[in-house]
């Protein structure tokens, strides 16, 4: 093994000696080039189904871009493609390539989290996995393309699965990915050339100088497949440093392999005897190269100058309209065939290459700063928010190369992750002005003040929506209300709906995203608080003054102010606030009162009691739930409040109450949350009670944040 390492490095310098490799590209540079492709391929569709393999992998390519862009154009045909499939997979029910187009379903849900994006997908996989259909993978036995039987199906199925684990929390999806995956390379992968046989057809087969035959695009599928499965297996799954074995074995002999143009042609062993540039196997070469250059997993000095060649060469094949040409046709002579063929595979290719390439001229501008995030649990923590102590950058997640949504907050940077059990992650921080534009987010998460409904306060992200009330309430002669009891909207929408809910002024009528038939009246509603004396709660008026400090797009913070009141022959006074982060169920509230008197405080936070059968439960771990009586169509809301520190679990004037203490003048904090039964996400009591669960167990343990200097 050692003299053929030695006789690898001499072959590829020999070669690469015959092609200089030039000065690498700005990320302007490098992102122009890309969105020319993109633009050109978008202007020029093909007549493939919207779900076949073909499309889904120039999908990726566009979620790559997607993922650096200014231009929110690419993201949106992606919406558009998702929409028009229905978020379903390929018609046939377990073949690879028809779940391909998964991935982007998954990635889309991973930004936007609406759960449509991967239900069909899910229940795909979850059929799939009661019924395997194991079997040979003898290409030639029937009902064989039920199984990944062929090379290119590793970049086709598995990284579905594994992306639809990230988001979901269920490990069933990546442990089956992870099976198979390995049950195909015993098959298929030679362990003497480190290479991928295309499928069992090819395995006596020679080529004309008497090598075996591998093929050139099959083994950039399975690069890339590793590379995208390496994305999302985490670095303490077991199987781990298996996959980066074979991505190592691989890249060294593939780097050997590349021509002295920078190119790889489709055969790999004898590549005189197919003489055609081949862009698309190049593209995957590339982008799985580039991807582990960035990794850390491949030696930079070693297989950064063969990266750059590729992609100069790959920038070459890019015409003056931006078409990608010298792709080699599906199912076409690979020796011979026209330079100028395209195909939207190959554009997708070239632009999961020009990702990596992006974030690799970005570091070479300036090492990044490093965030590092440990999940200490044995759960998964999806959409946890970050915040990391650094200003005016932009957040780049390590494994993906994908710019992330970001949010300036008082500690930093705001953003979002998903993490599995006892994972460790990396991001990037990039100067602001590093980066020739910054992807367009959107807003999930916002708050208001509501001037034209008699001072509503009102908050949302895009799982639940709450108001509390203002002064002008207070003297409007049709309702006069006194109350500081917080309000419920219960949504089925994953999106923000308050600003059109309240200018349309009919939120009490459901139509199709929810509506407001939450009830508060004079009670503490979900998650109000009073001070309470053990036997009567003591609560103030309507707020008095607002503040916003955030509104989105990750997070939303503001303010409420809450003039003295009476507490049992004591003067108490409130600042309350409050912030909702995107895809959480709970708001954080942080009050601090005032009061003449520097004694602890008895707090009750409450929740309103209906008349009906609900179903209360409270726990030592400081949490209380209730799922409220059905109330006809309407269904059940459900609300819960978790208290660190809770001393005592009581009732008190019609609420349930989770009672603690509280300093005057030291923050006291608690969480309140809220679901609604036909929302979609908490079909029943049970499925709320974990959810809240769950989360009051992140409360007590947050995740560990470390920013390198």
């Amino acid at each position: 093994m050692n003299t053929y390492r030695v006789t690898l490095a001499g072959l590829c310098a020999g070669l690469f000696l015959l092609a200089p490799v030039q000065a690498a590209q700005s990320p302007a540079a490098v992102l122009a080039v890309m969105e020319k492709a993109a633009n050109w391929q978008l202007a020029h569709p093909t007549d493939y189904p919207a779900d076949d393999w073909t499309e889904a992998v120039g999908d990726a390519g566009f979620m790559a871009l997607a993922g650096v862009s200014g231009n929110s154009a690419y993201r949106d045909a992606m919406l558009a493609m998702g929409r028009k499939n229905r978020w379903r997979l390929g018609p046939s029910l377990y073949h690879a390539d028809d779940q391909a187009v998964g991935q982007t379903y998954a990635e889309l849900y991973q930004q936007l989290r609406d759960p449509a994006m991967i239900a069909p997908m899910r229940a795909q996989f979850d059929n799939i996995i009661e019924e395997p259909r194991d079997g040979t993978l003898d290409f030639l036995a029937p009902g064989v393309l039920m199984r990944w039987s062929w090379c290119d199906s590793l970049f086709m199925g598995p990284p579905a699965w594994a992306r639809l684990t990230a988001v979901t929390g269920d490990a069933r999806y990546l442990e089956f990915a992870i099976a198979r995956w390995w049950k195909t390379s015993d098959y298929l992968y030679d362990q003497q050339e480190h290479l991928y046989f295309r499928d069992s057809r090819y395995f006596k087969q020679r080529e004309a100088n008497g090598k075996k035959v591998f093929w050139g695009r099959g083994n950039g599928w399975v690069l890339g497949g590793l590379a995208r499965m390496l994305q999302y297996v985490p670095a303490n799954h077991p199987s781990y440093p298996r996959f980066v074995q074979q991505y190592r074995e691989m890249s060294e002999r593939l780097l050997s392999l590349q021509q002295a143009d920078g190119l790889w042609r489709a055969s790999l062993l004898d590549p005189a005897s197919y003489p055609s540039k081949d862009t698309s196997g190049t593209g995957l070469y590339t982008y799985g190269l580039a991807w582990g250059v960035n990794q850390g997993l491949l030696p930079k000095e070693t297989y950064g100058p063969a990266v750059q060649r590729a992609w100069q060469a790959l920038a070459a094949s890019i015409t003056a309209e931006g078409k990608l040409t010298h792709v080699q046709p599906i199912g076409a002579d690979p020796k011979h065939f026209d330079p100028e063929s395209t195909d939207v595979f190959a554009v997708g290719a070239f632009l999961m290459a020009g990702s990596e390439l992006y974030r690799m001229s970005l570091e070479e501008g300036g090492a990044p700063r490093v965030v590092t995030v440990v999940n200490g649990t044995q759960a998964y923590r999806l959409e946890e928010s970050v915040e990391a102590d650094a200003r005016d950058v932009v957040v780049m997640d390590a494994l993906t190369s994908r710019v992330l949504p970001s949010q300036s907050v008082s500690k930093g940077v705001l953003f979002q992750s998903d993490l599995a059990p006892g994972e460790t992650r990396r991001f990037l921080l990039f100067p602001r002005k590093a980066l020739p534009a910054v992807p367009p987010v959107v807003s999930r998460a916002h708050a208001r003040f509501v001037p034209e409904r008699m001072d509503d306060f009102a908050w949302e992200n895009d799982r639940i929506a709450h108001r509390t009330y203002g002064p002008a309430i207070m003297t409007e002669p049709r309702e006069m209300l006194v109350s500081s009891g917080i309000d419920v909207w219960s949504k089925s929408a994953h999106k923000l709906v308050q600003d059109a809910w309240y200018k349309a002024g009919d939120y009490h009528v459901e139509k199709g995203e929810g509506h407001d038939f939450y009830h508060v009246g004079k009670t503490r509603g979900c998650g109000g608080l009073g001070i309470f004396d053990g036997k009567a709660l003591y609560t103030s008026k309507n707020y008095a003054g607002w503040k916003i400090l955030a509104d989105g797009p990750i997070r939303a913070e503001f303010e409420l102010r809450f003039d003295a009141w009476d507490a049992a022959g004591r003067k108490v006074a409130e600042t309350r606030r409050v912030s909702l982060d995107a895809g959480s169920n709970f708001s954080r509230v942080e009050s601090v009162f005032s009061s003449p008197s520097a004694a602890p405080l008895p707090v009750g936070v409450g929740i309103v009691q209906r008349e009906g059968q609900g179903r209360y439960v409270d726990d030592k771990a400081g949490w209380m739930s209730y799922w409220e009586p059905e109330m006809g169509a309407h269904g059940s809301n459900a609300c819960a409040v978790i208290v660190p520190g809770a001393g005592a679990f009581t009732a008190a004037d019609g609420n349930y109450l989770a009672t603690a203490t509280a300093t005057p003048g030291r923050a006291f904090v608690y969480y309140l949350g809220a679901a609604w039964s036909k929302g979609g996400d908490f079909p029943n009591a049970q499925a709320w009670e974990a959810y809240v669960r769950s989360t009051a167990a992140r409360v007590a343990t947050p995740v560990q944040v470390k920013v390198s200097r």
